[in-house]
């Protein structure tokens, strides 16, 4: 695995209302400003540690089950997307997929090596089909 610092984050998670993943990031962020709202598609701007950091949330990302969570920034707490992805699945109690190696233009593959978090435990899978 990689140990370089992703260019953004982005985190898929499972069966988790908005509102708790809403809740999660102003407990977790200095200030949360809702840019734009329309159907499930929310754009939003965090100051973390110091850096603003614009999101955006994607509602029913992949099949009805899941919320993806984009940090399009490498300005993040986080070098990984599986970083954030353990975090945001101690803080919500759920399980929490993200790619295994940084996203880069060459990935072509429709199923792609991924990481699930769940319970403190990262297992590799395929997905989207697994």
């Amino acid at each position: 695995m990689s140990e370089q610092r992703h260019p953004d984050i982005e985190v898929y998670i499972k069966n988790c209302p908005l509102e708790t993943i809403l809740e999660w990031l102003g407990e977790r962020c200095d200030e949360v400003r809702t840019l734009n709202s329309v159907g499930g598609t929310h754009a939003l701007e965090v100051s973390i540690e110091r850096c603003t950091v614009p999101v955006m949330i994607h509602e029913k990302a992949v099949g009805k089950a899941w919320i993806s969570i984009w940090f399009r920034s490498d300005k993040t707490p986080w070098p990984r997307d599986i970083d954030c992805a353990h975090e945001v699945s101690r803080a919500l109690g759920t399980q929490v997929r993200c790619i295994a190696e940084s996203w880069t233009e060459s990935n072509d593959n429709d199923e792609e090596e991924w990481w699930r978090i769940e319970n403190g435990i990262a297992e590799k899978i395929q997905w989207p089909n697994s």
